[in-house]
């Protein structure tokens, strides 16, 4: 069957995919709702398809779902002859339903899993509150990314002068080695707009980088900062812990507690504390066993190169 929705988490960008896992089904589908109820005649469904330009009408009891009429149904209906029976006699009642507090990254799932062109949508107390398709998914990404150039527009216009600081937070999460390195390479990209010296935004990509891939491998998750004015330039790095017993250990070249899957992966050399300290004009930690660590590296714009 060939993919609904031109969407796939492999080849997708991060930004659709952060996206699409932010919004829940509720965010997109659709609240309008036209039924019948199961003493109808299915030639009731055929006309309530016609006149609202849907081609399938869930069946319901109160409020709760009990079936299903797709426009192949009532074809069959008309070429069968029974398009006057009542809808409970041919409804499809095997259903595949989706929950309105599902990540929209979920309900992608299954439309490239199952041939259906829509899904019911049911709230916790099994009650029909939506119907969601694949023109609705694909609106509700449209909208939300129109959100996001225009707040990235607005941080445009908003950007200070070279003369002010920039600063910018990253979350930093344990293991997340896909997007590990991304603060880092944010800090580049910044360092370059504002023209800084090559050697000056190596130095400054070592450390943040190092100091990043510190948290992914030895931390619970914390936090990335960057400062950035006309002086200096300052890497901020703190985590939850567990904190490091012993600092002066921890700075010499081939000192590492990593775990053996940690280097089957290529990481925890033993480098990234010495490398940071190496690169820094100044250079800070602060650890506190069971409580976390912070790094401060500092480099200046006039410092040596």
């Amino acid at each position: 069957m060939k993919n609904p929705i031109p969407i796939s988490a492999d080849k997708s960008a991060n930004a659709v995919m952060e996206i699409l896992l932010r919004l829940k089904v509720r965010d997109a589908m659709q609240k309008k709702i036209y039924t019948a109820s199961p003493e109808d005649t299915m030639r009731t469904v055929q006309h309530i398809m016609k006149q609202k330009k849907i081609s399938g009408v869930p069946i319901v009891e109160g409020q709760h779902l009990v079936g299903i009429v797709s426009v192949n149904d009532i074809i069959n209906a008309l070429d069968g002859g029974y398009i006057n029976d009542p809808v409970k006699m041919h409804m499809s009642t095997n259903l595949i339903v989706l929950e309105d507090d599902m990540p929209l990254s979920f309900a992608l799932s299954f439309f490239n899993k199952f041939s259906y062109r829509r899904f019911p949508v049911i709230n916790r107390d099994k009650h029909l509150v939506g119907m969601l398709t694949s023109r609705d998914i694909l609106s509700a990404l449209v909208a939300e990314l129109n959100k996001e150039i225009k707040s990235l527009e607005n941080k445009i216009k908003e950007r200070p002068d070279v003369s002010e600081a920039i600063y910018r937070e990253f979350t930093i999460k344990r293991y997340d080695f896909e997007h590990a390195g991304q603060a880092s390479f944010e800090l580049k990209r910044l360092l370059k707009e504002k023209k800084i010296a090559p050697p000056l935004i190596r130095r400054a990509s070592i450390a943040s980088y190092e100091l990043e891939m510190n948290i992914v491998i030895h931390s619970v998750g914390g936090k990335m900062s960057f400062i950035i004015d006309d002086q200096k330039i300052e890497i901020i790095a703190k985590d939850d812990g567990p904190g490091i017993a012993d600092v002066e250990a921890a700075l010499r070249e081939g000192f590492s507690t990593a775990s053996e899957w940690i280097r089957s992966l290529g990481f925890g050399a033993g480098m990234g504390l010495p490398n940071t300290k190496r690169v820094s004009d100044e250079f800070r930690i602060s650890s506190e066993v069971g409580r976390g660590t912070e790094i401060q590296s500092i480099i200046y714009l006039e410092g040596k190169s």
